[in-house]
């Protein structure tokens, strides 16, 4: 259920980076990799999971070998390190469309915070590509670097006790059903975004 808005509500609006302020395209990754290993991306594809491996990875558990090192077992290619990182950071597709003027406009009114599922790779690639759009964010919070991930109800409270407002007085805007739910779960209003649209509607409400 999308919660009612109006002036007033929120001290702070909290963003997640991927598919809401940054562009993915996980497609980019697969085929990179099917390049260097002489595959087909739908080999990849179907053997493709984010298991425990990958969400300790985004957590700063294990380091950018080991999660590799369980890639190759997992896709069955033999490709080096840097192939896999070549991939990893091909991701970012650029900014989500129309989402630039939107934080540059809310930055004026209210604090602004991120708070991503993340690893250290893509966090040294994206914080240098996208550094201007980021520089409307007061803080980044990143789950390789908290060592807590989203939607875990400690990463949330561990989040809003950093901004230091009331969970009641922040909007999360989040693209997954569940981190959604899992903020509306610790207090915090919560959007789910499809497309920068949902923002901008968002931001109207707040008489932004």
């Amino acid at each position: 259920m999308t919660p009612s808005l109006s002036p007033g509500i929120a001290d702070a609006l909290l963003f997640d980076l991927g598919r809401v302020v940054l562009d993915i395209d996980f497609g980019k990754a697969i085929a990179c990799w099917a390049a260097h290993a002489g595959c087909q991306p739908s080999d990849i594809v179907e053997r493709f999971e984010r298991g425990e491996t990958y969400r300790h990875h985004e957590i700063g558990k294990i380091d950018d070998a080991a999660y590799f090192e369980s890639l190759r077992a997992l896709l069955g290619i033999r490709i080096s390190d840097d192939q896999f990182l070549e991939g990893w950071n091909a991701i970012f597709a650029g900014e989500m469309p129309g989402i630039a003027p939107l934080l540059a406009r809310a930055a004026r009114r209210m604090p602004l915070y991120a708070f991503s599922n993340t690893n250290r790779p893509h966090v040294e690639h994206f914080s240098t590509a996208y550094a201007d759009l980021l520089g409307h964010f007061r803080e980044i919070y990143l789950s390789s670097t908290i060592g807590l991930r989203k939607p875990d109800a400690a990463a949330y409270d561990h989040v809003v006790k950093a901004i230091g407002v009331p969970a009641s007085r922040i909007l999360f805007f989040d693209d997954l059903a569940e981190n959604i739910e899992g903020a509306r779960a610790r207090g915090l209003h919560a959007i789910q975004v499809k497309s920068s649209d949902d923002v901008a509607n968002a931001l109207a409400a707040l008489g932004i």
